[in-house]
This record gives structure tokens, sequence and C-alpha cells, in this order.
């Protein structure tokens, strides 16, 4: 399979997860989990509309990730907030996910999936030619 069909195979399935998450987890409500941690982290009793907000934000992630627009700069902030939403619920919420601590290590290699994407699979060429052009 070639290098570019990969990294978009990826791009796909990467935002899949954001869509996933922030649609059908958060705004939809069909994972009820994810509004008592919010609710723990933030120390409030009434999560909803946090959580709907996360959700929408993480929509908006999906979509910022398939219009490839600064790439780089998307895979940078994906990686930090994965980083920053599993360390707190890793240390204030552990026993509310899904694989309770091993959470943690699926978080880690979806990290690595987004940095092999970005930036092992994309040219460094091709990365130049976009942010000129956009």
């Amino acid at each position: 399979m070639k290098k570019k069909s990969i990294q978009t195979l990826l791009n796909y399935f990467i935002g899949i997860v954001w869509i996933a998450n922030g649609l059908f987890c958060k705004v939809l409500d069909l994972v009820p989990r994810h509004q008592e941690i919010v609710a723990r982290i933030l120390n409030i009793d009434h999560p909803r509309f946090i959580t709907l907000l996360i959700g929408i934000a993480e929509m908006g992630m999906a979509i910022w990730i398939l219009s490839n627009i600064r790439s780089r700069l998307n895979a940078i902030v994906q990686i930090i907030i994965i980083l920053i939403m599993n360390i707190l619920e890793f240390f204030l919420a552990p026993d509310l996910l899904l694989w309770g601590k091993a959470n943690a290590i699926f978080a880690f290699l979806f990290i690595l999936l987004i940095y092999y994407k970005e930036f092992y699979l994309t040219d460094k060429i091709t990365q130049k030619t976009i942010c000129y052009h956009s």
C-alpha cells in the first residue's frame, strides 16, 4: 500500500475516533460514564453542559483533522489534549474508565499513531506545499 494511502486511511480513522467520542459518547450521551468523569474531575454536580461542550469540541477536532489544514499543529494539539485528558483521568477517575488505569496504554498507542501519521508518513515537501497554499 502506498504511503499516501496509508496516511489518508489513518487520517480518516483518527477523525472517526474523535467524532465517535464527541458525538456518540458526549453529545448524544450514549456513554453516561463520560459525564461522571467530567463531574469528578471538575468537581461539579451537573456536568451535562460541560460534557456537551467537550463533545462539540471533539467533533470540531475531527473536522480540523479531516480538513488537513495545519496538520502538524493539529497533531501537536491532539497529542497535548490526549496527554492532559488521560493524566487527569488516570489520577482522578480511574475507576470510571473503560479499562481502568490501562486506558493510559490505549491513549499512548493513539498518540503514537497520530505521531506516526503526521511526522513519519507525511512528507516534509508535501507539508510545506499545503502550508503555502492554505
